[in-house]
């Protein structure tokens, strides 16, 4: 059966989102980790809640490494993320999903990698940093289901739990940021690092600051992510369908000439 995981970042707590499921627990060297477990359309389902039950961690205390180590000890080999962010233009209005396709890194203190040495050193290739082959399964759901997306966009990464100033986001934008969050870094270079195919699911809960007319809340945040789960979880069961046994992207092979993490 196909191995799947689901990382649901802010607002995004469905345990409903699939029956029956059961809540399991996996050690890993850098800690334990709880999932819940289920089966959808011929697949092992895995759902994992980057805060922990009830929202309890904030971004830049999220146990990155233990959370990718657990998927890969569970023989996971696919990846679906969410991530709610903050969009940097107008024509990016809360509501819209983005299948994201570059980063930037602006954290500043965080565990970003297994290879710090004990397992060998390893300079990861990120020039396609999400899988192309999630991503185009995620794009023709989004049209299947009449979704209102884009199909690429970048995304920033900042260290939080603070939200960015006018200053930042404009910096940002200038670098060519379409979005900003606190979570999709790491994560996503440790799935490449593991060896899995990774993508996400950028959902704009609001404008940035600047962009927006008003401060920035996060209950503002979580009632818009509130109107978004009905999509997400279409959306995800839909990809889930249309994802083939076979990986035919080389996001398997990233560290095949590097070493392989142990």
């Amino acid at each position: 059966m196909k191995r799947i995981a689901i990382i649901g970042g802010t607002g995004v707590y469905s345990p409903d989102i699939f029956k029956n499921s059961k809540e399991i627990e996996v050690s890993t060297p850098y800690g334990n980790v709880t999932l819940l477990e289920s089966q959808h359309s011929e697949a092992i389902v895995y759902f994992l809640e980057r805060h922990g039950k009830n929202h309890k961690l904030p971004p830049h205390k999220v146990n990155y490494l233990a959370n990718i180590y657990a998927l890969k000890l569970l023989n996971v080999e696919r990846v679906l993320a969410t991530a709610a962010v903050g969009s940097l233009s107008e024509k990016l209005s809360p509501g819209t999903f983005i299948i994201l396709d570059q980063f930037i890194d602006f954290t500043k203190n965080r565990p970003s990698t297994f290879f710090d040495g004990s397992n060998g050193v390893v300079h990861i290739d990120m020039t396609e940093p999400y899988c192309p082959e999630l991503r185009n399964i995620l794009i023709q759901s989004c049209k299947s289901l009449k979704i209102n997306f884009n199909e690429k966009g970048t995304y920033v990464c900042t260290e939080g739990p603070r939200f960015e100033t006018p200053a930042e986001i404009k910096m940002f934008k200038i670098l060519g940021a379409d979005v900003v969050g606190m979570t999709n870094f790491p994560e996503v270079v440790l799935a490449r690092e593991a060896n899995l195919c990774y993508a996400t699911v950028a959902m704009v809960t609001n404008y940035a600051a600047g962009i927006s007319k008003s401060i920035l809340t996060h209950k503002e945040v979580m009632d818009n992510m509130a109107s978004m789960t009905e999509n997400i979880k279409k959306l995800f069961l839909t990809a889930i369908e249309g994802i083939p046994y076979a990986r035919n992207c080389n996001c398997k092979n990233a560290t095949l000439e590097l070493g392989s993490l142990k």
